[in-house]
Order: C-alpha cells, then structure tokens, then sequence
C-alpha cells in the first residue's frame, strides 16, 4: 500500500513540473496535431496566451473524433473556435499557419 501511494506521489510531482509548453504540447497532439506541429504551436502560444488561456487548450482532446491520425490544422482551427475566446482563436490561427507552412 505504502508503494502505491509512493508511486502516485512521484507521478504527481513530475507531472506538476511539466512546462507549460510541456503541456501545451501535450494538449494539441491529444486534440490530433502531429508532434512537430504540436511542438511548434506550443512554442509560440506560451508567448502569446496567458495560463487561463494555455488551459483552456486542455478542453479540446475532449472533442476527439474516432480518427485522429489525420487531423488538419483547418480542423483543429474550427474546434478552437468553440472555445469562445477569440485570442486564443487568433494565436492559434497564425501560429497554426506558419507552423504548418514550416513543416
């Protein structure tokens, strides 16, 4: 028992000190980015959004589709769109463009 709650512990604490990159990242390749767009968008949006706004990101892999392997940044655009925040919506915009003109 007492290596079980060890073992929640520790992965509590390691997930605690991810970056907000680090979990910006996280949330647009669960929302169906591929990593090096992922990595790329994360990049520039923990620049330009505030903390409310990085884990408003968060909400998106709740949208998933049956197939995410192929999801464009057209798609992850319009599921961006219904987060209501037009900021958020404008730094994804551009930064999706120049990611995806990038890769």
């Amino acid at each position: 028992m007492k290596r079980i709650a060890l073992v929640s512990i520790t992965v509590l604490a390691l997930s605690a000190c991810a970056t907000p990159e680090t979990r910006v990242r996280t949330a647009l390749m669960d929302a169906g980015l591929s990593q090096p767009i992922a990595a790329c968008m994360a990049d520039r949006m923990v620049d330009r959004l505030s903390l409310i706004q990085l884990n408003k990101l968060n909400g998106l892999k709740k949208l998933r589709r049956q197939d995410m392997r192929q999801v464009t940044v057209e798609e992850f655009l319009r599921r961006t769109r219904a987060l209501q925040d037009p900021e958020i919506l404008g730094v994804a915009t551009s930064s999706g463009l120049i990611c995806a003109v990038k890769a």
